[in-house]
């Protein structure tokens, strides 16, 4: 019996039905349409991922599927490494394509494309990866980048008819007899932001409706923010909204908002999120060594006990410990609360930023490789052509939380100091202790370092490896690749 010619699009971020130029190659060929997603044991062992981010995944593919089902048909989900996945696929079906977007991932998952795209050669398949979000693959510098991402994103979206272009329901049921289904069940872990693009709506309308308004004013807020932010990130990272989809929807929006500054600022953060990914996709070192070479030779002690007191949120500096608390229960945080939180681990801690990469990653819902690295490697002042920004965490805690309202939620322990010894209750005396019913280093730890004499320390170090000879030839060299000129 001849076995059937089909096409496959091989959903990795870009979870979502429209504005996907996958699913439009797809159904342009002409034949029947396989929705696959590869649930492979080397990312879901890999350190970077966690629990949360399957879940997310999961819910994102259950909602694909509600929307699949009027077609009488929804996404294979299976486990196993690629190749073996279809290799066994190719046991039922003639495959001819497969569609999915440039995935600007981790190291694992670029020698994993590098290695299918020899098997797909290897067995007369064309695989067609498509531009994701305006990032460009190949760029040498960053000559008319900007000119091409606004092209990107004012071209028209991707539209496409699914009637009768899809693999039955029956067929894929057929299909899961031979091959180890991942059962889409999600593991109850705690309250995230749930996957899908119908939620990815409801929180862009909102966004759209009121809480945009603020969005400039409160951003550097760790409480004020989690409403006046857009909290779209994670529909991002993992595409059940492609960046185009709001962008054009805040552009149309502007001239008819109550506050086009928080307009413009949101839409220029959508820009910049596309830099740091372009910057990671052209210099993908940046997952393990800094990217520029001068500050290799940069040295740093490395205390388990410091890292360890750090990651459970118990470093005696209260802003950090309730940052820390938070992203852990909700997988959120502001983006000056992230940078404060690495910016403390790297020059107050003195510890490698490499350290705290898979630990946050894990924690961040968004985890997007290409903003993660990029960004961590600029707070930790690595990269050269930044100001060293080596935030004040007490300063930063009075000036964005100045009540304590994020740290009595996240830090309960000081919920009934008053409010300057909730940024600081090491500061009390005895008598203070024993009026307010507090032990210091009992009921909270003592700071595990002094914040001044270690910020001191990091300054001169950091600008000190700014005038070094090697550091500043990369600077020069980052700046001619990386910034448009």
């Amino acid at each position: 019996m001849q076995k059937q010619d089909i096409t496959i699009v091989w959903l990795k971020r870009d979870l979502r039905l429209q504005d996907n130029e996958a699913i439009f190659n797809a159904v342009s060929t002409g034949l029947k349409v396989l929705f696959l997603y590869v649930f492979e044991p080397s990312l879901l062992n890999d350190k970077h991922y966690s629990q949360r981010h399957w879940n997310f995944i999961k819910e994102s593919i259950h909602d694909i599927n509600s929307r699949l089902s009027q077609f009488n048909s929804k996404v294979l989900s299976v486990k196993g490494e690629v190749i073996p996945v279809f290799n066994m696929l190719l046991s039922k079906f003639n495959i001819k394509y497969v569609f999915s977007h440039q995935e600007t991932g981790l190291k694992i998952t670029f020698k994993r494309d590098k290695n299918f795209k020899r098997y797909c050669r290897n067995n007369l398949i064309v695989w067609k990866e498509n531009v994701n979000n305006g990032v460009f693959r190949g760029r040498k510098n960053r000559k008319d980048w900007v000119e091409d991402w606004n092209v990107y994103m004012n071209s028209q979206q991707f539209t496409y008819k699914l009637n009768n272009r899809l693999i039955e329901l029956d067929v894929i049921d057929d299909i899961e007899t031979i091959i180890d289904v991942e059962k889409l069940l999600i593991k109850p872990i705690g309250v995230f932001q749930k996957g899908g693009t119908y939620t990815a709506k409801l929180y862009l309308k909102s966004f759209k409706e009121n809480r945009y308004i603020n969005y400039a004013k409160y951003i550097s807020k760790p409480n004020e923010a989690r409403i006046s932010c857009s909290r779209l990130s994670p529909y991002f990272a993992w595409g059940n909204l492609s960046v185009r989809q709001v962008y054009q929807e805040f552009k149309e929006f502007r001239p008819i908002s109550k506050n086009k500054r928080s307009i413009d600022c949101f839409l220029s953060r959508l820009r910049w999120q596309a830099h740091f990914i372009q910057k990671f996709e052209m210099e993908c070192v940046m997952e393990e060594v800094s990217i520029n070479r001068g500050f290799h030779k940069l040295k740093k002690d490395i205390s388990e006990v410091y890292q360890l007191a750090w990651e459970a949120g118990k470093t005696g500096i209260p802003i950090i410990d309730a940052c820390i608390r938070c992203l852990k229960t909700t997988g959120y945080l502001n983006f000056r609360m992230r940078a404060m939180v690495v910016s403390f681990f790297v020059h107050n801690l003195w510890q490698p930023w490499q350290a705290a990469s898979a630990f946050l990653s894990r924690l961040f819902l968004d985890f997007e490789p290409g903003i993660h690295f990029p960004q961590l490697q600029m707070q930790s002042g690595e990269v050269g052509v930044n100001t060293i920004r080596i935030y004040n965490p007490i300063k930063n805690g009075l000036d964005h939380d100045p009540d304590g309202t994020f740290i009595d939620k996240w830090v309960p322990e000081l919920k009934h100091l008053p409010k300057p010894f909730k940024h600081e209750p090491y500061k009390m005396t005895v008598l203070e202790q024993n009026f307010y019913d507090f032990k210091r280093g009992e009921d909270y730890p003592e700071p595990i370092i002094d914040v001044n004499t270690s910020r001191t320390k990091a300054v001169k170090i950091m600008w000190n490896m700014k005038k070094d000879d090697e550091v500043a030839k990369e600077s020069s060299r980052i700046l001619k690749k990386h910034v448009n000129r």
